[in-house]
C-alpha cells in the first residue's frame, strides 16, 4: 500500500516538533484503499502552505463499481450479525479513535487547514458519533399493537436499507464521515464512501480504524476521486445502491436526488445554508457577542450552520457591533499548526469570493469595521472581517459566505427581524439571542429552520437530529432519527383467533 510524500521544510512560527509529528501522521495514510495499484492519482494540498502533501488514487467509475460489489457482499453478511456484535465493534472503534487522536488531528489540520485545537475538537465530535451509534445499535425500534377493527395484531420492525453511498464534504472531513458511516455500520449496511477531493486523507484513516476495530475489510469502501460526478452517476445507476447520503451544496444535492429517483433510492441531503443570527434589544450583550463569534468563526466560518447574516435590533446594535468588532480584531491568524485561532480557508477561489463580496458591500454603503483583505505570501488566508450596515442588495447578504467574514444588518421590530431572517430559500440553522424566554420560543417557532440555537452559538450535537428544511435538504443525521435513515420499516399483520 502506497504512502504519502511530505515536504520537510519548517514553516515559520510552527514548532518543528509539531511539524515533524504532522508529517509522520501524513506518512501513515494508505493512498490506494482498494488495493488496485492504480497509477492515476490527484494532488492534495496543505491550504496553509500550498504544498502537495499527498497523491491518493484517482479511481474511475468502473473501479467504484468494484468497490460497490465488495461492500454489497460484505453488507449481506454484516446484516446477519447481532446488534450486540455491531455495537461492540463500534465501541472498539471509539476507543481506537481516542487512542489515535493525535494522528487524526494532525491529518485534519494539514489537509483542511483548521487550527490544531479545533482539529482535536473535531476528532472528539466525530468519535462521539461512533459511540452514540454503538449505543443506538442495541436499541432496535419496533412496535406491537392491536388492529383497531380486531382480528389481527400489527407488528413493525426495522431492517437495514441496504448498501449506502456516502458522499462527504471537505470542511469537517472526519465528523461528516463518522456521522454517516457509524449508523450504517450500526444497523447492518455496507457502504461506499466518496470523500471530497480536497480532503480525502482523514477518511482513509477513519476507514482503517474501523477495520482495526473489527469491521470487515470490504464493508466500508473508500473511493477517492477527482471526478465526483461520473463516479456518483455510475453508482446511483446501480440497483444495489439503496441509500444515498450527501453533505454539500444545494445544486449538487438536487442533481443527486435526480439520479437517485431512477432507482427510488432512499436519500438524505444536508445542503446549503444561509443562517440568520438575531440579536434582540434585551439580549445579554456579552453573551450575544461571544455566541456570534463562535457561530461565525467556528471552523473559520466554513460551516453550513455558520452565522451568515447577523441581524441586530436597533437599540443594541451600536454596542453589539463595537463589542463584536473588538473581538474579531483580536483573532490571531496564521499557520494552523501554530498557536492561532484562524487558519487558512480552503482555496484561492474562496479568497477571491471574499474580496469580491467585501468590495461590493462597501460600494453599496456597508461600513468595513475590521479586516477585509488577504495577506501576501503562500496559503489561502483571509482576515477576520466585520461589515456593518450591509444592505440587502449586497451580494454577501444573499450568498452563503463560508468564511471569516461577518455581515451585519439592523432591524427595528421583531416582525421585521423574523421576516428578514426568513427571506431566503434556505432553512438549515438559525440563532436567537434574547433574555425573554417567551420571545425566544415564539421567534424560534416562526423561523424557517430545521435547527435553532437559543442564546447559544452552536447547534450541533450528536444526540440531536441535524438537518434542514426548504432548499437546505431533507432527512436527519445524529440522534435516533439518524439511525432510521439507514433502515426500512417492515410491517406484519398477524391474524388472531376470533
Amino acid at each position: 500500500m502506497s504512502t504519502t510524500a511530505v515536504a520537510s521544510d519548517v514553516v515559520d512560527g510552527v514548532d518543528p516538533d509539531i511539524l515533524d509529528r504532522s508529517n509522520a501522521a501524513l506518512a501513515t495514510v494508505g493512498l490506494d484503499p482498494l488495493g488496485l495499484g492504480t497509477s492515476a492519482s490527484f494532488e492534495v494540498h496543505d491550504p496553509a502552505t500550498e504544498e502537495v502533501i499527498a497523491r491518493p488514487a484517482d479511481y474511475t467509475p468502473d473501479q467504484a463499481l468494484l468497490a460497490l460489489d465488495r461492500a454489497d457482499r460484505a453488507g449481506a453478511d454484516w446484516a446477519r450479525k447481532t446488534p450486540r456484535h455491531r455495537s461492540d465493534v463500534l465501541h472498539r472503534a471509539y476507543d481506537l479513535i481516542i487512542e489515535q487522536r493525535d494522528r487524526l488531528a494532525y491529518v485534519i489540520t494539514r489537509e483542511m487547514g483548521k487550527p490544531l485545537a479545533e482539529a482535536y475538537g473535531e476528532v472528539q465530535y466525530a468519535a462521539d458519533y461512533v459511540r452514540w451509534y454503538a449505543e443506538e445499535a442495541v436499541r432496535p425500534a419496533g412496535n406491537y399493537r392491536e388492529s383497531p377493527r380486531g382480528g389481527s395484531t400489527i407488528l413493525t420492525s426495522r431492517a437495514p436499507v441496504g448498501t449506502a453511498l456516502l458522499i462527504t464534504p471537505w470542511n469537517f472531513p472526519m465528523a461528516m464521515a463518522t456521522r454517516k458511516i457509524a449508523p450504517a455500520i450500526a444497523v447492518g449496511c455496507g457502504a461506499v464512501v466518496k470523500p471530497a477531493a480536497l480532503t480525502p486523507l482523514t477518511t482513509l484513516v477513519v476507514a482503517e480504524i474501523f477495520v482495526q476495530a473489527g469491521v470487515p475489510d470490504d464493508l466500508v469502501q473508500v473511493v477517492t476521486t477527482s471526478k465526483a460526478s461520473p463516479l456518483s452517476t455510475a453508482l446511483l445507476a446501480d440497483p444495489r445502491v439503496r441509500k444515498v447520503s450527501f453533505t454539500g451544496s444545494t445544486g449538487v444535492g438536487s442533481t443527486l436526488l435526480t439520479l437517485a429517483a431512477h432507482n427510488v433510492v432512499k436519500s438524505s441531503m444536508e445542503l446549503g445554508g444561509n443562517a440568520p443570527l438575531l440579536v434582540f434589544d434585551d439580549a445579554d450583550l456579552e453573551r450575544a457577542v461571544e455566541g456570534a463569534l463562535v457561530a461565525k468563526l467556528r471552523n473559520g466560518g466554513q460551516s453550513c450552520v455558520a452565522a451568515n447574516r447577523i441581524l441586530v435590533q436597533d437599540g443594541i446594535a451600536d454596542a453589539f457591533v463595537e463589542g463584536f468588532t473588538e473581538r474579531m480584531s483580536q483573532v490571531v491568524m496564521g499557520n494552523p499548526l501554530g498557536d492561532v485561532q484562524l487558519g487558512p480557508v480552503i482555496d484561492d477561489r474562496a479568497v477571491a469570493n471574499f474580496r469580491g463580496w467585501v468590495d461590493d458591500a462597501v460600494a453599496r454603503g456597508a461600513e468595513l469595521r475590521a479586516g477585509g483583505s488577504a495577506p501576501d505570501g503562500p496559503g489561502h488566508f483571509f482576515e477576520a472581517t466585520v461589515l456593518d450596515r450591509v444592505p440587502e442588495s449586497a451580494a454577501i447578504a444573499q450568498e452563503e459566505i463560508f468564511g471569516p467574514v461577518a455581515s451585519i444588518a439592523r432591524f427595528a421590530t421583531e416582525d421585521e427581524g423574523v421576516a428578514r431572517a426568513n427571506s431566503t430559500p434556505f432553512g438549515l440553522a438559525s440563532y436567537v439571542f434574547t433574555a425573554d424566554v417567551d420571545r425566544a420560543l415564539d421567534v424560534a417557532d416562526r423561523l424557517d429552520a430545521g435547527m435553532v440555537g437559543i442564546n447559544h452559538g452552536i447547534v450541533s450535537n450528536v444526540a440531536a437530529p441535524f438537518g434542514g428544511i426548504k432548499a437546505s435538504g431533507l432527512g436527519r443525521e445524529g440522534s435516533s432519527e439518524g439511525l432510521e435513515e439507514y433502515q426500512e420499516i417492515r410491517f406484519y399483520n398477524v391474524a388472531r383467533r376470533s
